[in-house]
């Protein structure tokens, strides 16, 4: 009995290290032949990863190219104040008829609207008062010129009439004024003025309705004309960056709408005051407008430095994208890779990206830092 227990006890002993050297080869090498997967090991520093197979992770070594340091902004198109035109009437009344809208593009002398109004009532019966007395006034002198003549009168007494019928015609000159200025035709008595667009362009601000009131001057300016050929892109940029706009200077216009569409920009001003919020300054380019920029929209403006700098490239795959940053990974001893924080630049030919800062010409990389950001991650 003894023995027979002693030979089951070495045949489980044989077993079980028959069992533990299967499983050994079998973690050593996978069914399939190929190589195991990386192994992550902790480090000391969050930005320092081990891994075990570190041949699976491709090296680049950063290129170099020499450019002129830029800066990309936000900017949106605004009309340029001083090519703003009110319509204004300045006769009090009623709006009968509208004959435009907010929008529209109109030409100078263009019809706007008609308004009733008591003013040109009033002024068209002074007028016709003032012809009315320059005439008597002209007879007078006329008939005080014969009198005189045949020493029926003073002189003093034909002085009195020329003096009056010199006061007769500028009073018909005042009235006749007036009505101009109204904006009715001192031809055609009417109290119903017309109201034309002083200048060309596009229809941007809309006071009046039909049958609503206008107080003349008291009253909100019943349209704003604006020329659009002409137009404002204010850009907000960044106190650290304020080196890099200069005015006078130029940058590049970009619309998501249009990205075949590159525009020129003068720096016209740079705003003397910094938001306090978000420490930031206005920087206004003034742009020629070839018709499709619409007041509003949103842009992307270029503005380039002065001087070529040095910058390192790398593939594009090789940049991480997080938290709102860039990172690339660094090989460094035994395995290890220490995650570096860099600025990104513009995409280049070949699936390359331009690094402004954090990585110099020659510096090497992992290839596609996403795949080893996942191991690490596994």
């Amino acid at each position: 009995m003894k023995r027979k227990s002693v030979l089951l006890l070495t045949l489980a002993a044989g077993a079980a290290l028959t069992l533990t050297g299967c499983g050994a080869r079998g973690a050593s090498v996978s069914g399939d032949g190929a190589p195991p997967p990386a192994q992550v090991e902790e480090t000391g520093s969050a930005d320092v990863v081990q891994v075990a197979h570190p041949e699976q992770f491709p090296i680049a070594v950063a290129g170099r190219k020499d450019a002129a340091p830029t800066l990309n902004v936000t900017g949106v198109v605004s009309v340029d104040p001083s090519r703003n035109v009110p319509v204004i009437s300045l006769a009090s009344g009623r709006v009968l008829e509208i004959h435009a809208r907010v929008g529209d593009a109109v030409t100078k002398g263009q019809l706007l609207l008609k308004v009733q109004s008591a003013d040109i009532a009033g002024a068209f019966s002074d007028y016709q008062q003032a012809l009315a007395d320059e005439t008597l006034a002209n007879a007078q002198l006329s008939r005080s010129g014969i009198l005189f003549d045949k020493g029926a009168i003073a002189q003093k007494d034909l002085e009195v009439a020329q003096d009056a019928e010199a006061k007769a015609k500028v009073t018909v000159q005042a009235a006749a004024e007036h009505l101009k200025v109204l904006g009715a035709d001192k031809d055609h008595p009417s109290p119903i003025v017309e109201i034309t667009a002083p200048v060309s362009g596009v229809i941007t601000d809309q006071q009046v309705t039909a049958a609503s009131a206008t107080q003349g001057l008291a009253s909100p300016n019943a349209f704003t004309i604006s020329d659009l050929s002409k137009v404002w892109v204010m850009c907000d940029v960044y106190e650290n960056d304020m080196a890099f706009v200069r005015v006078g200077e130029y940058a590049d216009i970009r619309f998501a709408a249009f990205p075949d569409r590159v525009l020129r920009g003068r720096i016209g001003n740079i705003g003397p005051i910094l938001d306090p919020n978000i420490r930031t300054a206005k920087v206004r380019l003034e742009v020629d407008n070839p018709g499709f920029m619409r007041l509003g929209m949103f842009v992307s403006a270029t503005f380039h430095g002065a001087r070529a700098e040095e910058n390192a490239t790398v593939p594009a795959a090789a940049v991480l994208h997080l938290h709102d940053r860039d990172w690339v990974y660094e090989p460094v001893e035994a395995g290890r890779f220490r995650r570096v924080e860099v600025t990104g630049g513009d995409m280049l030919a070949g699936n390359l990206q331009q690094i402004r800062a954090g990585l110099h010409p020659g510096d090497r990389v992992v290839a596609n830092a996403l795949v080893l950001e996942n191991t690490v991650d596994q």
